[in-house]
């Protein structure tokens, strides 16, 4: 009776713990609600929510007709990337308005995911709460298999792609000040097909996030830094994971950086498979298109070797 009891009392506790752990686990973008009407009208109203609820809109981006994300930040947001190394990347949380079909999405970065991939110091979940109370909570979505903290934090999509402590070294320059110029004068010029659409400074850093839309040109080649052939190509669930963009660049002192796209587009797409339909594969050369717009983008010189 006793080793039934023990039994019995063992596989308690393992339930109990695996159900902990699927508490605690999470997907990268929160469906905060769906509805009918415009896209213009409902930026307008999720805009007015989101600034009474404290958040900053630094920027907006609308990389197809049929939606449009909103780029936010706040005090609280900007003082956890501080206390991070790179936090600048998780500086801004990106809400989205997107219409499929007759349906309006609203939806948004899942804080708490972010802050796990991006290896932050905090968990942000006072600002999940904030937007949560804002905007509303559905569910979270993305894949089917959520992630927990431990592995998010070591999350690489296979062997030999990277991992988030790998980014793209764009460009070295003389100084802090002069790297922030740099990025701010080639994306004012468009350089590469890359603009601006928000800048944040991280404060009591030499620290500076910039979100970037991607535009390709004409040719074959061109469309695969393009956000709209990307997302194309990736974002085909029923509830799209248009809060994906935009990209960014990092400037850290003297240098400016960027989340390789094997792990950027990953991390928000890490169920993607890696042939078929919708697939890797069909974007295969992204990243390499991607790390050459940025790159010229940043002031930096492409390599001989490198996406041509």
């Amino acid at each position: 009776m006793n080793a039934r009891r023990s039994w019995a009392l063992g596989l308690c506790v393992w339930m109990l713990a695996a159900a902990a752990q699927a508490a605690d686990a999470y997907k990268p973008f929160v469906l905060a609600y769906k509805g009918s009407g415009e896209i213009t009208a409902t930026v307008e109203t999720v805009t007015t929510k989101l600034t009474q609820a404290g958040f900053e809109v630094v920027g907006s981006y609308s990389p197809y007709a049929t939606a449009t994300i909103l780029a936010v930040t706040s005090d609280e947001l900007k003082q956890e990337a501080a206390k991070s190394k790179f936090g600048g990347y998780a500086a801004a949380q990106r809400v989205a308005i997107t219409k499929v079909s007759d349906e309006l999405q609203v939806a948004y970065t899942n804080p708490i995911y972010m802050a796990h991939a991006y290896r932050m110091e905090g968990d942000l979940k006072a600002v999940a709460d904030k937007l949560a109370g804002a905007l509303g909570r559905e569910t979270e979505y993305g894949p089917e298999k959520a992630m927990n903290a431990k592995q998010l934090r070591k999350y690489h999509y296979m062997f030999g792609m990277e991992y988030f402590d790998e980014p793209s070294l764009l460009a070295e320059h003389d100084s802090y000040e002069a790297a922030v110029q740099a990025v701010e004068s080639k994306l004012t010029e468009g350089v590469s097909g890359v603009s601006k659409v928000y800048r944040i400074d991280v404060p009591g850093k030499q620290e500076t996030v910039f979100g970037v839309a991607l535009r390709g040109n004409n040719t074959d080649k061109g469309k695969y830094q393009d956000d709209k052939f990307i997302m194309s190509e990736i974002d085909f669930k029923p509830v799209r994971s248009t809060a994906h963009l935009p990209y960014e660049m990092l400037v850290s002192g003297n240098k400016v950086y960027a989340l390789y796209a094997r792990f950027r587009i990953a991390i928000n797409f890490p169920d993607l498979s890696m042939m078929g339909k919708n697939s890797f594969m069909n974007i295969m050369e992204s990243p390499a298109a991607i790390e050459r717009a940025l790159t010229l983008a940043a002031g930096g010189e492409v390599k001989k070797n490198s996406w041509q």
